[in-house]
């Protein structure tokens, strides 16, 4: 959400020193601030980690399958796809790579080692299927120890090549989060009450998809709004409508895949609000948008307290969407269960993320989006309507958050209740800039404020020392860390929040 105003007659961005080429020493590539907070976090590690360790150890329960002959078969097949697939992604990566280090050989394209550590991964799960392994037992301290020596190295490599002048590779970062939160959930789980505390792995992750489901959908709303240069901060209030509609629309009409549709229609009539007042009234985005979300949220409560409640049979009472088994996928060990045992908002979620993402980047229209939220005085020479593309993003992406908002009426539970979106609508906004504007990005971090928010329920299940508002405090912290550079580039689109007038 950028407040930088345009320079009269230029149509550049005032206040922002041009980037320097790669070549000559660029400042993001010498910054110290990866190696600084990767340094921080390493200590903060070692301390929790190794000094604070406990001698217990910590167990991680696997998902029983529900059909054992059909998982055999599921986690076979997978266990080779994967392996064929890691393989040649592997060999890809490598051959890209080597290439690159001569002259005019090309680079490694972004996806592909997200994609290769991805298939890994999947094949590690797979392996755990096959084997038929039903929990994972680690020594607390153990594990403490070597995670902390790994991050105190990863982190002096980060300090080295800072030193150099050299970029700090993304591997090391990736790297970084993985052992850190290997250590943590370690850490966290050991100190839980008994001689050895455990947790279900599978239930948690699973636990997390389902909290992340509204925050994904309100974050591609902000994504769709932000990258055509307007700032939705009614986000919270999309979901709420949504939510509000969903319940009452099933309800009247006796059909939940009504009130799904009312939800995005009700997302899209608060986004219709926003668009007018901001793009053709001028009126400050933030403004409207906190407007907005204070309307809804009184709008909403009184005609719960005056119409729902006095008669909930006739008007909260909307059922809900039944989880659905995408037959073979939802056989598959762990992964399965998790991601393929989902309602039709679930589903949807999975749809939109990757629509969202092919259109912003691989087509026409995601081409022209993007000009718009960068610099719309060249999207408007060559013949773009800013404005009109501006007003249909900010439609789309308040239908997005709409649906988003029917998860909690149609999925989660099963009657409307006051404020019951409970400020996720910022949560999605703080997912959506961790994301770095990206709905891949805005996808995973959501996933993220969804595994802390699952996680504050599971230590106080089973008794960690650790408190809740801890977990609570952390997406947060690592938000602001994202906007300060500390974990890399974190730039919004260089127009968003400021209006345009043609001419």
């Amino acid at each position: 959400m950028s407040t930088t105003t345009t320079q009269s007659g230029s149509g550049k961005p005032a206040g922002r020193a041009p980037a320097r080429s790669a070549k000559t020493g660029s400042s993001e590539l010498v910054s110290w601030k990866a190696g600084i907070g990767l340094s921080l976090l390493a200590i903060l590690g070692t301390v929790l980690f190794g000094f604070m360790s406990d001698s217990k150890s910590a167990g991680f329960g696997i998902a029983e399958a529900a059909n054992e002959a059909a998982s055999n078969v599921a986690a076979w097949v997978t266990l080779v796809l994967a392996l064929l697939l890691s393989a040649w992604l592997g060999y890809l990566w490598f051959v890209r790579r080597r290439a690159g280090l001569t002259p005019g050989g090309g680079t490694v394209p972004r996806w592909l080692p997200a994609s290769t550590v991805a298939a890994v991964a999947v094949l590690g799960l797979a392996a755990l299927g096959v084997a038929k392994v039903a929990k994972i037992t680690l020594p607390s301290a153990a594990i403490g120890w070597i995670s902390a020596v790994v991050l105190l190295g990863l982190a002096g490599y980060s300090v080295y090549r800072t030193q150099a002048k050299k970029a700090t590779p993304r591997w090391v970062g990736g790297t970084f989060a993985a052992v850190f939160l290997i250590g943590f959930m370690v850490w966290i789980v050991a100190g839980g009450n008994g001689d050895a505390p455990s947790i279900s792995l599978a239930g948690l992750i699973a636990g997390s998809v389902t909290l992340a489901v509204p925050l994904v959908f309100g974050s591609l709303s902000g994504v769709l709004c932000e990258r055509v240069g307007v700032v939705n901060i009614a986000i919270e209030g999309q979901l709420l409508l949504g939510a509000f509609s969903a319940a009452v629309v099933a309800t009247v009409t006796q059909n939940v895949y009504a009130g799904l549709v009312a939800a995005a229609v009700a997302g899209a009539l608060v986004s219709l609000v926003l668009a007018v007042v901001s793009i053709k009234y001028l009126v400050n985005q933030i403004i409207v948008g906190v407007v907005l979300n204070v309307l809804i949220s009184g709008l909403t409560s009184f005609l719960f307290s005056t119409l729902l409640t006095a008669n909930p049979d006739g008007l909260n009472k909307p059922g809900r969407l039944p989880p659905v088994d995408i037959p073979f996928l939802s056989d598959i060990p762990i992964i399965g269960p998790i991601l393929f045992h989902q309602s039709l908002v679930g589903y949807l979620m999975y749809v939109a993320v990757i629509v969202v993402y092919l259109g912003l980047f691989h087509t026409k229209w995601g081409l022209r989006v993007r000009a718009v939220g960068e610099h719309p005085q060249a999207a408007d020479t060559v013949g773009i309507n800013v404005n009109r593309t501006r007003f249909w993003n900010v439609l789309m992406g308040g239908a997005i958050a709409g649906i988003g908002g029917s998860f909690f009426t149609l999925v989660s539970v099963d009657a409307f209740s006051k404020d019951m979106s409970g400020g996720r609508g910022y949560i999605a906004l703080a997912a959506l800039i961790f994301g770095r504007w990206n709905p891949i990005g805005a996808f995973l971090a959501a996933l993220l404020f969804g595994f802390a928010d699952n996680l504050q329920s599971v230590i106080t299940i089973i008794g960690s020392p650790v408190p809740s508002q801890f977990m609570a405090m952390l997406p947060y912290a690592l938000t602001v860390f994202a906007v300060a550079g500390l974990v890399g580039r974190s730039r919004p689109p260089a127009a968003s929040g400021i209006p345009y007038v043609k001419g």
